[in-house]
């Protein structure tokens, strides 16, 4: 089955090293790319990201490592492994959050949150978002919730950051729980200068915050 051990080795390595380039905690890492290859952000609003082509490179050279090192079934193997690579940070994670973790640290987000925002007047627009959270730590957590722009360029439109006109939402998780929010609020736009007129997006990103920390999912 091996045919090289130190190529084994040495893509075991690379990958390892790939994972923790951009490991997705305790912040969304992918967030700002606009694309990516496996887990990493290839370009993003500033331009090309260095890092993330370099993680790529690595990645592809410890995949032919891998080949090089093997006997046969290079390409199920080469699946196999990059199946894994792509799920075990969500495992590590979750086991982490499970049992280690508290506060802000022992909440997910599936990213699947939308909102909705429908013209009332002039500088008034009604916003609603519904998003679903999960403590999975084994004590309650109170945070605070803000509202990212999924993509924000300068000159651009504001639309899901508009919710932070009527926060902060203060929002308390009880232990190993899941709790579905649901914000609708009427927000006063006299004073911001470029937003949005109505309309709706999914996925949209937020930002959590207690006392000590703040992460981006």
């Amino acid at each position: 089955m091996i045919k090289r051990k130190e190529a084994i080795i040495s893509s075991v390595i690379l990958l390892v090293i790939c994972m923790f380039l951009f490991f997705p905690f305790p912040n969304n890492v992918m967030l700002e790319g606009y694309s990516t290859f496996m887990s990493f952000p290839i370009h993003n609003k500033v331009g090309f990201n260095i890092l993330g082509i370099i993680g790529s490179v690595l990645f592809v050279i410890a995949m032919i490592l891998l080949a090089k090192g093997l006997k046969k079934h290079h390409f199920r193997t080469i699946v196999i492994v990059a199946i894994v690579y792509t799920i075990l940070p969500s495992y590590l994670i979750t086991v982490y959050q499970e049992t280690l973790a508290s506060g802000i640290h022992a909440i997910s987000y599936d990213g699947n949150g939308s909102c909705s925002f429908d013209y009332v007047s002039k500088d008034l627009m009604n916003g609603r978002c519904h998003l679903v959270l999960h403590n999975r730590g084994n004590e309650a957590a109170t945070v605070e919730l803000e509202f990212i722009d999924s993509v924000y360029l300068e000159g651009q439109e504001r639309r899901e950051s508009l919710m932070n006109l009527a926060g902060p939402y203060r929002i308390t998780i009880k232990a190993n729980h899941k709790k579905a929010i649901y914000l609708q609020e009427i927000l006063d736009l006299t004073d911001v200068l470029n937003h949005i007129q109505g309309g709706s997006s999914d996925n949209v990103h937020i930002k959590l915050l207690d006392k000590e920390n703040d992460r981006i999912l």
